[in-house]
C-alpha cells in the first residue's frame, strides 16, 4: 500500500467536514476560509520517540497526544479550534499502528470538530508535527503578556499527574491501565472551554507543558514582572498522593511538565466574572499565588519559608 493510499484510507476519510475548508486533503495546499471578524491563531509541535513520549506508548495514544498538546496552545490563546495539519514520518506502513493513531487522532478532533486540512506522510524515524488553526474574536486572544502587579495567580486542574505518569511508563512499574496519573500523560486533555471562558477575564495565560515554574516563569518575563507562588496551595489529585508523599508531589506539580493546564492570572476586579463563569470553565481551578512588582519568582511554603527550586521544569537543550 502506498503512501496515496494510506492516506485515503486512514486519514483523508476520517476528516471532519467543516464549511470554511474551501478545498482540504488531496491537493498541493489548503485553501481556508477565515470569518469574518476573526483573527487566525496559529501553533506547531513536533513530537519525537522517546523524548516527547516513550517509543513502546500505545499509538492510539501518540495519536490523542500529537494533536492534544497543539490545542493546549490554542487553549492558552483564549481560540476556537478549527483546523490541523499533519505530518508524519513512520519507519515502516504498520497498519494497525497507523489504525489506532488515527484512532487517537480523530477521536480527540471530533470533541473539537477540527478538520484535518493536509499534511505529509513519508518513511523515515517516528516523528509527528502537527499544526493548529484556530479562530478568536478580534482583539480578544489571550498571551503571555499583559500580568501586573497585584493581580491573582491560577491554575487548571491538577499538577504531577503526568509527571508521575511517566515515571510509572519509563520504570515498567506495574500500575493498572486506568491508573489515572498514566491516563493523564497518556491522554492530556487540552482546556480549550477554559480558555475561551477566560477570554475578558485573564490578563495573561500560558499552558503548562514543559512544569508550571518554567511555564509560569514565561509569563512572568512576557509581562515584565514577577510572582509569590504559594507551593502548599498546588491542586494534587488523589491519585498523585497514592503514587508519591505529599513534598514529592509537590516537586512534580512544580516542575513535573506534561501537564497541559492552563496557569493564568487574573485582576482582583475581575475575580467575581472568573466565579460567574466556573461552569463555562470545564474544570476547577485554584488560586497559587499573586503576580508581584519585582522581576523574580518566589516559591514559598504556608509559613512564608522558601521552598527550594532546584529543577524549573523540562529543558529541551
Amino acid at each position: 500500500m502506498d503512501e496515496f493510499e494510506l492516506i485515503r484510507r486512514y486519514f483523508a476519510s476520517q476528516s471532519m467536514r467543516r464549511d470554511d475548508v474551501r478545498l482540504g486533503i488531496g491537493d498541493d495546499a489548503a485553501i481556508l476560509q477565515v470569518p469574518a471578524g476573526q483573527e487566525l491563531v496559529a501553533s506547531v509541535d513536533s513530537l519525537l520517540a522517546d523524548v516527547h513520549f516513550p517509543t513502546d506508548l500505545p499509538a492510539q495514544a501518540i495519536g490523542h497526544r500529537a494533536l492534544a498538546v497543539n490545542l493546549s496552545d490554542l487553549a492558552a490563546m483564549g481560540a476556537e479550534p478549527a483546523w490541523a495539519l499533519l505530518a508524519l514520518s513512520l519507519p515502516q506502513a504498520d497498519l494497525d499502528w497507523i489504525q489506532e493513531f488515527a484512532h487517537g487522532f480523530f477521536a480527540l478532533a471530533a470533541r473539537y470538530h477540527i478538520a484535518l486540512v493536509g499534511g505529509n506522510l513519508a518513511r523515515g524515524p517516528l516523528n509527528i508535527a502537527v499544526t493548529v488553526h484556530g479562530f478568536v474574536p478580534t482583539g480578544q486572544a489571550l498571551a503571555r503578556k499583559g500580568a501586573r502587579a497585584g493581580d491573582q495567580v491560577f491554575v487548571s486542574g491538577w499538577l504531577g499527574d503526568a509527571a508521575a505518569g511517566l515515571r510509572h511508563l519509563q520504570a515498567h512499574t506495574p500500575v493498572t491501565a486506568t491508573d489515572s496519573c498514566v491516563q493523564r500523560f497518556c491522554f492530556p486533555e487540552p482546556r480549550i472551554h477554559a480558555g475561551l471562558a477566560l477570554r475578558g477575564i485573564a490578563s495573561a495565560a500560558v499552558d503548562v507543558s514543559d512544569g508550571l515554574a518554567a511555564d509560569l516563569g514565561h509569563l512572568l518575563e512576557a509581562s515584565g514582572v514577577g510572582a509569590q507562588l504559594e507551593v502548599e496551595q498546588l491542586p494534587l489529585s488523589a491519585s498523585l498522593l497514592q503514587h508519591a508523599t505529599r513534598e514529592q508531589a509537590l516537586s512534580m506539580a512544580l516542575s513535573g511538565g506534561d501537564d497541559y493546564e492552563l496557569c493564568f492570572s487574573v485582576p482582583r476586579e475581575r475575580m467575581i466574572l472568573l466565579e460567574s463563569r466556573q461552569h463555562e470553565l470545564g474544570c476547577p481551578v485554584t488560586r497559587i499565588g499573586e503576580i508581584t512588582a519585582a522581576k523574580t519568582l518566589q516559591c514559598l511554603r504556608n509559613d512564608r519559608t522558601e521552598w527550594p527550586l532546584r529543577v524549573t521544569g523540562y529543558q529541551h537543550f
